[in-house]
């Protein structure tokens, strides 16, 4: 090791005569927040290991009123009778095909709708066009079942089609209020360059805005995803045909017909929940991400 920095390290390993060595200042916990964080996390740990141990439990064991108890031994009867009553092959298709029409369109469209509305921000149209869009997300679904239900009913969109439809058009409010904050940070000189180039205002968007829209397109699509996948009154209240039902309706039979079958019951619901559970694993990141990256102007 070199002279001098072996003067170097005793300078900051040694103190001078009569002063104190530097102490170390430790963090403290705050007591409250953990407390109450742990108090939150359990209330998402125990339903799921309750539904967990519940699925694996056969019929004599589901009953015995021991919700907390493990199965022993662990038996997958439920996860069988569950298959074959809601026909989860079938279901799990329309639901899945229900979710990505959902997702493809709440991404294209509040893409469109957004970049249209920063760039014209000083027309009124489509400042307006924004409020009025944010407005919507005030107006719940229930407040408009009835009226949608007929008009989906005169225009033969009693379907999943239609499903889709109401689905964007729900989610297109929030994901239009996310892409508008992300697209504020764009900085503009990108798009006169690429029109100095000679691109036109479509080629601009599709070559150079919507790559970098791909944070907050993940986002968006997480968000509408966990919406269409889970929901459970537009379809039931849109959808006519019960062969044509998505997964989450098809569930509701067994608070009907088979309430006591307490196994099979968490067992389709295991099935149903982990899409939706397995996909924000892998897509948290980019949740968070895409939130906070539209939250300051770079």
């Amino acid at each position: 090791m070199p002279h001098e920095d072996v003067n170097a390290t005793r300078a900051l390993t040694t103190t001078r005569p009569g002063k104190r060595a530097p102490r170390i200042r430790m963090e403290r916990v705050n007591w409250t927040t953990t407390i109450i964080l742990i108090a939150c996390t359990l209330t998402v740990l125990v339903p799921l290991y309750v539904t967990v141990s519940m699925a694996f439990k056969s019929t004599n064991q589901a009953v015995d009123g021991k919700a907390f108890a493990w199965p022993q031994p662990f038996s997958i009867e439920g996860f069988v009778e569950a298959w074959r009553l809601t026909d989860f092959p079938v279901a799990a298709l329309i639901s899945l095909l229900v979710t990505a029409g959902t997702v493809i369109a709440t991404i294209l469209l509040a893409a469109f709708s957004s970049y249209a509305i920063v760039r014209n921000w000083d027309r009124r149209v489509f400042r307006w066009s924004f409020f009025y869009l944010l407005a919507a997300m005030f107006v719940p679904f229930p407040v408009v079942a009835l009226p949608q239900i007929q008009l989906t009913g005169r225009l033969h969109l009693d379907n999943p089609g239609g499903v889709i439809i109401l689905a964007t058009m729900f989610q297109l409010s929030f994901s239009v209020l996310l892409f508008t904050a992300f697209l504020r940070s764009i900085p503009l000189e990108l798009e006169e360059s690429a029109r100095i180039d000679g691109a036109s205002t479509w080629q601009t968007f599709w070559r150079i805005i919507f790559p970098l829209l791909a944070p907050m397109s993940a986002t968006v699509g997480i968000f509408a995803f966990l919406y269409a996948w889970n929901d459970f009154m537009m379809p039931s209240l849109i959808i006519s045909d019960p062969t044509l039902q998505t997964l989450p309706v098809r569930q509701n039979l067994f608070q009907n017909q088979f309430s006591n079958n307490y196994n099979v019951s968490f067992a389709s619901y295991l099935m149903a929940m982990a899409p939706a559970i397995v996909a924000y694993l892998f897509t948290q990141r980019w949740v968070i991400a895409g939130v906070t990256q539209g939250a300051v102007k770079g």
